[in-house]
């Protein structure tokens, strides 16, 4: 996987060399276009000290210029949320991309950081400082926050959902309502917290199964979160999910098929229903994308295999899962709702393993390289963000080029990496760039403790030290970066909050009451212009 390292290449940059520099206009949306472009002089050339950095600095002056606000409806739109994908995250990810390429790798970029419009996100839960998957991911769902551990529901009543009290609607359930395909991708369960945010309305994120709901669950009449996937194909909103592929056969399948059920086989159900479900690789590779049937694949019981772990011959990648998501669902000409996730990035740093969670994060690039290359950014609104992040650190003042798993080298004139000792800590033994908060293994202290090598920390099963012990490393509750680019991208921008987000996309999609007053306003404009005709 390579991904671009300077923000322009030569021959883009020779492109912006010329006398004015535009763009193209976009869709309109009654009437509504873009701003004309700036006209932009000839790019300066440098020379002598410094000339490097002043001329990136240019190109990426030149890029925001000239990105355009695309206002057009959208037709399609595409979530990627990577679990867990803390700035840091993103950082150390980049930095390990470009060093797979020969690079220094702070020089970087992964695909997505060179869209034009970011934004801060507000993680924060209806009743938690630091939130987890469930709250986050239903926020931006639904639209609303509600409390950690729920699923897609108001926050109150633990039972009140199950009782027929109301609960907001999903950005699925709305594409359903609106003619529009749907689907979801994960590398973790299709009943973990943040793919169940799309379909099912549960206040307790392990209702997974049959088996999980206890008595007085089952006396309410509350169902399960895998039964809510499949109910989605005769539910309210349309017919339900087109496309539903990743991880968790054990939630969907009895307990002598070596799963969790007591009452059904749900994939049964699903081909009743007239779906098709594929449970192995050689399944997926024979799924044909113009069949308009909807796809249910469980490659796994639980979660898929981490990105380094992946057997190609066993598993479908999240390129591969992303890939056959948007050639089925872009069939529909009313346009299509797709949420991606990388589920296992948050596992990897809930075990305090950068290596696994640095890479997923990586395949989950890869998949949003491959989704931007097989759609018009015209019509399709495509958002990068996380859910939350991990007390997860880059810190130590390594030198440029430190490899990131690495033990921390300090910057020393003419020597190489070899010749340079790793810096040492308080303690006078090495320590690495990359650390914890909390969760890892302590570091341990006395004379007699074993000192850091580079061929033990750049082990891939290596867990990071942190500074407080912990079964499992926490979220954090800082702010995470939503990214965009397509239509309407330009409204993902300074600090928001994160169910906001979910508001974006409805305006893009032309839905909300927001997208209505900017239709009502472009329709006074016309007025006014033929008015000033007569």
């Amino acid at each position: 996987m390579i991904f671009r390292a300077a923000l322009f290449s030569a021959s883009a940059l020779a492109l912006c060399a010329c006398q004015n520099v535009s763009v193209q206009s976009d869709l309109d949306w009654s009437g509504r276009s873009e701003a004309p472009a700036p006209t932009i002089a000839q790019p300066a050339e440098f020379e002598g000290p410094g000339a490097e950095w002043r001329s990136r600095s240019q190109d990426e002056i030149l890029a925001r210029l000239n990105r355009p606000h695309r206002e057009g409806r959208a037709r399609n739109v595409i979530v990627f949320v990577g679990d867990g994908m803390s700035l840091g995250t993103i950082v150390a990810s980049r930095i390990l991309d470009g060093q797979n390429q020969g690079m220094s790798g702070e020089e970087n970029y992964l695909p997505f950081e060179q869209w034009g419009h970011t934004a801060l996100i507000k993680t924060y839960s209806e009743n938690a400082q630091v939130p987890d998957s469930a709250a986050t991911a239903s926020a931006i769902h639904t639209g609303v926050k509600t409390h950690s551990g729920a699923i897609s529901v108001y926050a109150r009543d633990i039972l009140e959902p199950c009782e027929g009290g109301p609960v907001p609607q999903t950005l699925v359930e709305m594409a359903e309502e609106h003619g529009l395909s749907t689907g979801i991708v994960s590398s973790a369960r299709l009943t973990h917290a943040t793919p169940a945010t799309t379909y099912a309305h549960v206040t307790d994120r392990g209702w997974e199964s049959d088996a999980a709901l206890p008595d007085y669950a089952v006396a309410a009449g509350c169902t399960d979160i895998a039964a809510q996937l499949i109910g989605t194909r005769t539910g309210p909103y349309g017919d339900g999910l087109d496309v539903a592929l990743g991880g968790g056969r054990a939630a969907f399948t009895t307990q002598d098929q070596g799963g969790q059920r007591r009452d059904r086989d749900l994939t049964a159900e699903w081909v009743s229903e007239g779906g098709i479900y594929v449970d192995d690789l050689a399944g997926f590779n024979a799924l044909d994308a113009d069949d308009d049937k909807p796809v249910l694949g469980l490659f796994t019981n639980s979660h898929l295999s981490y990105a380094i772990d992946r057997d190609p011959n066993e598993e479908p990648s999240l390129a591969d899962l992303t890939e056959f998501a948007i050639n089925r669902l872009s069939n529909d000409e009313d346009g299509f709702y797709l949420l991606v996730e990388g589920g296992r990035i948050d596992h990897a740093h809930h075990g305090a393993n950068a290596a696994r969670a640095l890479n997923d994060a990586l395949a989950l690039a890869e998949a949003i390289e491959t989704a931007q290359s097989m759609v018009d950014l015209d019509e399709t609104l495509i958002i990068v963000t996380a859910d939350h992040g991990h007390v997860f650190t880059i810190a130590g003042y390594p030198r440029r080029g430190n490899p990131i798993l690495g033990l921390v080298r300090p910057p020393a004139p003419n020597l190489t990496d070899a010749e340079t000792p790793p810096m040492p800590a308080g303690d006078g033994r090495p320590y690495t760039t990359l650390g914890y908060q909390n969760g890892g293994p302590l570091r341990p202290r006395g004379e007699d403790a074993e000192p850091l090598t580079d061929e033990i920390v750049m082990d891939p099963n290596y867990r990071q030290q942190s500074a407080m012990p912990m079964g499992s490393e926490t979220h954090s509750g800082e702010d995470v970066i939503a990214f965009a680019v397509g239509p309407w991208a330009h409204l993902v921008d300074g600090t928001m909050e994160q169910n906001t987000l979910h508001h974006v996309i409805t305006h893009a999609y032309g839905w909300s009451a927001t997208a209505a007053m900017v239709e009502a306003d472009d329709d006074d404009d016309e007025d006014d212009e033929d008015g000033d005709d007569d």
